[in-house]
């Protein structure tokens, strides 16, 4: 009798464990389904959602759903050192975690540039949040923050190979010449990362890798994040605003040799800037040639007039997007004044909310990068690496219009309406028409076979991987 009670005791026990976790896996599950949808729906400065940037963060804690771990035989390991400013590396990061997928090798976390004349001192954590861009990846290649410790005792005593590869090479470059090198040395660094990979003739795949870093991948911290929400935030309030890439800073003006508008003394001291800088080759520049040619950004006071030729409105928020303007108050007087309201980070927010960026040149320009994403028209003066890797995130969130200066053909304008040779309405009217087209519409990349610096740049229009309005949402 007592045996009889004991085991229906045990069966009663087993019974009701076996309910309560069934109970348990089906929680789990409805855990994971109503995660999923909550995620799905999240805006991301870097999704196609039409949600502005200010949007707040959830109450909720973020389900992350990590993507499998590509599994391969792993060929060794790549570092790589990025020069250049923020955007020439954001580049060439893209194009370094496409290159290590290739060769099936292992990719340690990139060093950005802190030796050039921006001399910021920023590891890549401090702008780019690393975890996020080694977990999205993982599906891809296997990405370390540092080197396993036997193999960085190898590398601490030079037992790696280190060169330089050839520019705009196509991935046969690196399957044939640097995928023996990692064979051989097991550790190989890339010293330098601009340009690496070329524009066109590349497998599909490959192109929409190049997209998929930049795109998903590489996502500011949640510092930087932050206060570009809370830039966008402030705009908004006052309504539509458009962002003016003004690169008319010190080091633009002293590299490209370009002084137009400048005085004497201001032309002596660029000069003197370009050959403190043994790394830049180019010393005895023509100025005036240069501007004809279209090779140099436009001036504060041309970017008035190109502005109010194009028609916008003179009471919009412009939102400046650059550094220190080289001249000061006295070159954006003519500016100001034909566009009152002209904003900057710095009159935006406290410099409370700024001290944790000063002397930090790239994330400064990331929080630049944010803004200018989110809005309603960009304009760059001068296309460089931030205008062009701009233009083309802007074609991925929906075309967003981004207006390409012809520089050459405006330089010509300006003078002539200066000197009385054509009227207003002609000034207008021309510049108008000009730019019809230049507006960041669908179309597809300039190849010039043989001549990729002159053809159009794949980060400004990565058109393998871009979605047109009519077509349906495909998911990435």
């Amino acid at each position: 009798m007592i045996l009889r009670s004991r085991m229906k005791l045990w069966m009663i026990r087993a019974i009701t464990m076996v309910l309560l976790w069934t109970c348990f896996l089906q929680l789990m599950t409805l855990g994971e389904m109503w995660g999923s949808r909550l995620l799905k729906g999240w805006p991301s400065c870097f999704s196609h959602s039409n949600l502005p940037l200010a949007v707040e963060s959830s109450s909720f804690p973020d389900k992350v759903i990590l993507p499998p771990k590509r599994i391969y035989r792993n060929n060794g390991y790549l570092m790589v050192s990025c020069n250049g400013g923020l955007n020439q590396m954001r580049a060439a990061i893209c194009d370094m975690v496409t290159i290590a997928r290739y060769l099936n090798v292992t990719l340690i976390v990139p060093e950005l540039d802190k030796t050039s004349f921006w001399n910021d001192p920023s590891e890549f954590q401090d702008i780019f949040d690393v975890d996020h861009f080694i977990t999205s990846l993982r599906d891809e290649v296997r990405i370390l923050k540092e080197l396993p410790p036997r193999v960085k005792k190898r590398v601490e005593s030079g037992m790696f190979y280190s060169l330089q590869p050839i520019s705009w090479s196509d991935i046969s470059y690196y399957l044939d010449q640097i995928l023996p090198l990692v064979q051989k040395h097991k550790v190989v660094q890339l010293n330098k990362t601009d340009a690496r990979l070329a524009n066109n003739g590349l497998p599909l795949e490959i192109q929409k890798l190049r997209c998929h870093v930049n795109f998903n991948a590489l996502r500011f911290t949640s510092q930087i994040e932050e206060l570009g929400r809370r830039v966008v935030g402030i705009l908004r309030e006052k309504g539509p605003f458009l962002v003016l890439h003004l690169r008319y800073e010190m080091d633009m003006l002293a590299f490209s040799g370009c002084t137009h508008g400048c005085n004497i003394e201001e032309e002596e001291e660029l000069t003197r800037m370009r050959y403190a800088y043994p790394w830049w080759k180019e010393k005895v520049i023509d100025s005036e040639m240069r501007r004809k040619d279209g090779l140099c950004p436009l001036t504060p006071e041309e970017t008035a007039l190109v502005l109010s030729a194009l028609g916008i409105d003179r009471n919009v928020q412009i939102y400046i997007a650059a550094g220190e303007i080289y001249g000061g108050e006295r070159r954006m007087a003519t500016l100001a004044s034909s566009f009152p309201n002209l904003v900057r980070k710095e009159t935006l927010l406290e410099p409370s909310d700024l001290k944790f960026f000063e002397n930090h040149s790239s994330q400064m320009a990331a929080l630049d990068y944010l803004v200018s994403l989110e809005s309603d028209i960009f304009i760059p003066t001068y296309d460089g690496n931030m205008a062009k890797v701009v233009e083309g995130h802007r074609r991925f969130l929906g075309f967003k219009k981004t207006i390409s200066l012809d520089r050459k053909l405006l330089v010509g304008l300006v003078d002539q309406y200066n000197n009385g040779s054509i009227s207003w309405d002609e000034f207008s009217s021309i510049v108008k028409e000009v730019h019809t087209n230049r507006m960041g519409s669908p179309k597809k990349r300039n190849a010039i076979p043989d001549r990729p610096k002159e053809e159009d740049y794949f980060y400004a229009n990565p058109h393998e991987c871009l979605q047109l309005l009519d077509e349906p949402l495909r998911i990435t």
